[in-house]
């Protein structure tokens, strides 16, 4: 019988870390560290209400597929057989018909929760089929609308509901919640987080896949309890929309605003992505927190993270934090 991968992680070596996110951030953070740890377990967002997964959800009444796909897909197996897996799920469909722009893990996900009714289940299948590295869980039992407080360039102000319209909305975003306000958390993710050595938050989407998680009653009371140290992976550049404009700190403030009660202990930022160190440094140390500052992006200067680099800048922090981490200014690890 197949093991799951819950199973083979405990199994596994190095710190039990727990990511949380979405989308393409999630995916990076999930690259470098299955360099560091067998013991992973990333939840994920389920609010996306765009694409694929948004017709799914709408027609099927699921939990939106896409962003646990595309985290299933950064822990495959490093073989032929969970690389072409991974493809497999990746693969969308091109056509003049329903089909057109479908993500094929997006169907399989779904028809196995529809065959074994249990989500957790279905992701875990979908694990063994790729050899995952590690384990992917929904942070929510329920598909979530994410509605945000928005104020214009104008001075307007507005309120926006949706993941994508929040997502592209060009405003300055003062307040974010969810509906339903108290969604069920699953069980199986507040257990990874009371269990973790470790905890990383972003880097990505910051309002519609990092945030969202802090504002799940059952994730943010184990995110409390949990005697895991939490690392915040700040993003690259502002992303146009949600968080165009804002600077290194601001981010770190609106983590602070929707969760004070929230405990930072590392935060990782390339210095490129850094308007004024001294600042960042200052809101970091009134958080609480230590600033680790490492080359993290790729070498051809796009804003995305090298698994590699961002990798070393783990091991950094997990390696030295009983030392005297502090402000450090580098290379690529």
């Amino acid at each position: 019988m197949s093991v799951p991968p819950s199973q083979r992680a405990a199994r596994g070596s190095g710190p039990a870390v727990v990511a949380l996110g979405g989308g393409h951030g999630l995916s990076a953070t999930l690259s470098a560290l299955r360099l560091m740890t067998d013991r992973i377990t990333a939840v994920v967002t389920v609010a996306d209400d765009g694409g694929s997964s948004g017709r799914l959800r709408d027609e099927l009444g699921v939990l939106p597929p896409g962003d646990l796909r595309m985290a299933l897909a950064a822990l495959c197996d490093d073989s032929e057989w969970g690389r072409t897996w991974r493809d497999v799920l990746q693969h969308r469909f091109a056509s003049e018909g329903p089909l057109d722009r479908h993500a094929v893990g997006n169907l399989l996900i779904v028809a196995l929760w529809e065959l074994l009714d249990d989500t957790v289940e279905g992701l875990d299948w979908v694990g063994r089929l790729l050899g995952a590295r590690g384990r992917v869980l929904p942070m929510a039992a329920v598909p979530l609308q994410i509605e945000a407080d928005v104020v214009h360039a104008d001075g307007t102000a507005d309120r926006v509901r949706g993941q994508v319209s929040v997502a592209t909305t060009g405003g300055r975003i003062e307040h974010l919640r969810l509906e339903p306000t108290d969604p069920p958390a699953c069980p199986e993710a507040v257990a990874a987080i009371e269990e973790a050595d470790w905890v990383v938050l972003g880097p990505g989407s910051w309002y519609t896949s990092v945030m969202p998680h802090l504002l799940v009653p059952g994730l943010r009371d184990a995110l409390q309890r949990t005697r895991a140290r939490t690392i915040v992976t700040l993003n690259l550049s502002p992303e146009s929309g949600e968080t165009e404009g804002m600077r290194a700190e601001e981010h770190l403030e609106a983590l602070h605003a929707h969760a004070p009660e929230l405990r930072v202990d590392a935060v990782v930022a390339d210095p490129g992505a850094v308007d004024d160190v001294d600042v960042l440094s200052d809101t970091t140390e009134r958080l609480g927190a230590q600033l680790l500052l490492r080359q993290v992006g790729r070498g051809d200067g796009t804003p995305m993270h090298d698994p590699l680099r961002l990798a070393a800048a783990f091991r950094d922090v997990v390696e030295g934090f009983l030392g005297d981490v502090g402000t450090r200014a580098g290379g690529a690890g």
